[in-house]
């Protein structure tokens, strides 16, 4: 266990912490096996989600080859928005419930996931979209039972949404992103073969591959979980805990493999093993994040994502203006960590390390040599420079502001306060970084 948990826990905090996750198969060729383990669950009838660019690839054969050959029926749906909004959910819960299915298969990135969660959880326990949403927003209303059984086959390094109980979308009205947080959600298992990985663009690796060292930063920073108030019941305990010594596990590994291999799988699609690594750490950094919890760099990532004007990057499809998820997190992160740092200098420090900080850190330089490896690394990816690369200036701070206030449950599980004021200044440090 790390100090924290061996240290005296204070009166009426949590001493305990909760490990969740789903089954995972993880290897080349896992794809085959999808039918089969569908199968043992019990599906019959499964509708199978995925987008029309990834309905035209091998994966889609693979998988739909497997489930027939199981001897399930399918329906299938492939009209996944890119980044997922209330109205795309509410395409997908129609289906669902017109479909009358008895399972879920999804093969696709974090946006196809999470639209499967959604359907599965509206078509199992119909109700208005608001009420499993977070709150403030949402009134954060419990998944009242299980739901259908649901197969996750990601398609992206990034997301983690295979393995954690997190469903995000844009809600329109409200120009912010928000989601639904429950362990019902988690997919009952993920199936990840990183072939997958082999036909993405070089700008989906970076985005997908930042996404990952994010979730694993902002869950070793995140608070610790023995600082939450006891739980009663104890099912109550949140699924965002905080840093544990579980997290701590996959993080560690997590920050070691983006160090050894984003920018080669980036730079070069025909490096098969440096994106089979990322995709290992996409598993962990999602396994790990999905009992700690994130923290700022997503809360504000929801803002930028939800509020964006005109950018669109290359290796994207259509011209809608978009900040790929993985992209908006990033330009944040390193005005977060420079302020964070002294809230715990050695996890910092030990986290500049494993993404290459060489050289002896002081306890007070922890969150500075953090942010520039950070720094660096985004520049080696050819990431957009801070906010300013992704069409913001200082003008939009208090629209920023405005639209990262509604992210409780991620500000709540940073590892210092996170008021209007601390959001403001970390926004503007956030507008360029070189």
């Amino acid at each position: 266990m790390t100090c924290a948990h061996l240290q005296a826990i204070a009166a009426g905090c949590d001493p305990s912490f909760t490990v969740d996750a789903a089954r995972v198969t993880f290897g080349s060729g896992a794809l085959a096996e999808v039918g089969d383990r569908a199968r043992a669950l019990g599906v019959t009838r499964a509708a199978l989600f995925t987008d029309r660019q990834l309905r035209a690839l091998p994966w889609f054969a693979e998988v739909e080859t497997a489930l027939r050959g199981a001897g399930i029926e399918l329906a299938i749906f492939d009209e996944i928005a890119i980044e997922p909004t209330d109205r795309s959910f509410d395409d997908a819960v129609r289906f669902a419930r017109d479909a009358r299915v008895d399972g879920y298969v999804s093969l696709g990135g974090g946006s196809v996931i999470d639209t499967c969660k959604a359907a599965n959880l509206y078509a199992t326990h119909p109700a208005e979209l608001r009420a499993y949403v977070n709150a403030p927003l949402g009134d954060a209303r419990p998944i009242p039972g299980p739901l259908a059984p649901h197969l996750a086959c990601p398609t992206t390094s990034g997301t983690g949404s295979e393995v954690t109980g997190i469903a995000i979308f844009d809600w329109l009205a409200h120009h912010a992103k928000t989601g639904i947080a429950s362990p019902r959600l988690r997919p009952t298992e993920a199936i990840v073969d990183p072939r997958c990985t082999h036909t993405l663009p070089a700008s989906v690796v970076a985005a997908s591959g930042m996404d990952v060292l994010c979730h694993a930063l902002e869950s070793f920073t995140a608070r610790p979980s023995t600082t939450r108030a006891m739980p009663a019941p104890a099912t109550a305990r949140p699924m965002s805990q905080g840093a544990n010594p579980w997290s701590d596990l996959g993080c560690r590994e997590a920050l070691r493999l983006c160090h050894a291999f984003l920018v080669r799988a980036v730079r070069d699609a025909s490096d098969h093993h440096a994106r089979e690594q990322m995709m290992w750490a996409a598993t962990l950094a999602g396994i790990a994040f999905g009992n700690a919890g994130v923290h700022a760099p997503h809360a504000m990532a929801y803002a930028v994502a939800g509020r964006v004007r005109t950018f669109h990057p290359d290796g994207y499809p259509g011209t809608d203006a978009i900040v790929p998820h993985g992209m908006a997190v990033a330009v944040n992160a390193p005005a977060v960590f420079r302020h964070t740092g002294p809230t715990s200098p050695v996890r910092h420090r030990e986290a500049a390390a494993l993404l290459g900080a060489r050289g002896e850190i002081a306890d007070t330089d922890g969150g500075h040599a953090l942010a520039e490896q950070i720094i660096a690394l985004s520049r080696a990816i050819e990431l957009p420079n801070g906010l300013a690369g992704v069409g913001y200036t200082a003008a939009d701070i208090d629209a920023l502001v405005a639209g990262t206030l509604p992210q409780q449950r991620l500000l709540t599980n940073a590892p210092c306060p996170m008021p209007e004021s601390t959001l403001a200044a970390l926004f503007t440090g956030a507008l360029a970084y070189w």
